[in-house]
C-alpha cells in the first residue's frame, strides 16, 4: 500500500484489526510517518467470540499514537460508509474500524458525504448528563441516554478528539 500511494495510487487496505496490530511497524514506518495516503478499513475492531488472538482489543491504543493518523469509528452501517468515504477523500493515512458482523439497521444513504474531520454529533440532548461514546458502543448508549434522560454525543473520531463539542 505504501509502494503504491507514493505512485499517486490510493490503497485501501481491508485488515482484521489484529492482524494490522501484528504490522504495526510497517503501519509506522511505511505509511504514517511518511504521511502517505492510505486508508485501513479496520474490521472486526472489539472482543470477539473467535478467540482472543482475533479479537481486535488494542487497535484504539495503538492508533492514537500513530503520526499523521485520523481514526475514525462509526455506529451504524450509513455512519461506516460515509466515514469510509471521508477517509477516502482524506489526504493522508485514516482509519475506519468497525465490528465483526451487522449494524443496528440503520437506512444508508445513496449520496455519499465527507463528514467533516474530528467532528462529533449531538444524538440527543438531555440534562445533567452527558454520554460520550463511539463505534458500536453509540447504540447501547442510546439506551442508557434515554433512561437517564441524558445527552448523548457520537464522537465518530477517535483522532482528533473533538474538544469543541466535549
Amino acid at each position: 500500500a505504501a509502494g503504491l500511494a507514493t505512485q499517486g495510487a490510493k490503497p485501501v487496505v481491508a485488515i482484521y484489526s489484529t492482524f494490522l496490530q501484528r504490522a504495526y511497524d510497517q503501519l509506522v514506518h511505511d505509511v504514517a510517518i511518511q504521511n502517505l495516503n492510505v486508508l485501513f478499513a479496520i474490521d472486526r475492531a472489539g472482543l470477539l467470540e473467535d478467540g482472543p488472538t482475533h479479537s481486535g482489543a488494542f487497535d484504539l491504543s495503538f492508533l492514537r499514537c500513530v503520526p499523521n493518523m485520523v481514526v475514525m469509528a462509526p455506529s451504524d452501517e450509513n455512519e461506516t460508509r460515509q466515514l469510509l468515504y471521508t477517509g477516502f477523500m482524506h489526504q493522508g493515512p485514516a482509519a475506519v474500524r468497525y465490528p465483526r458482523g451487522h449494524g443496528p439497521g440503520v437506512d444508508v444513504d445513496s449520496t455519499m458525504t465527507a463528514l467533516p474531520l474530528g467532528k462529533g454529533r449531538t444524538i440527543r440532548k438531555g440534562t445533567r448528563v452527558a454520554l460520550l461514546a463511539f463505534g458500536s458502543m453509540v447504540t447501547p448508549a442510546r439506551e442508557v441516554a434515554d433512561e437517564l434522560g441524558a445527552t448523548l454525543i457520537d464522537l465518530r473520531f477517535v483522532k482528533p478528539i473533538d474538544g469543541g463539542l466535549i
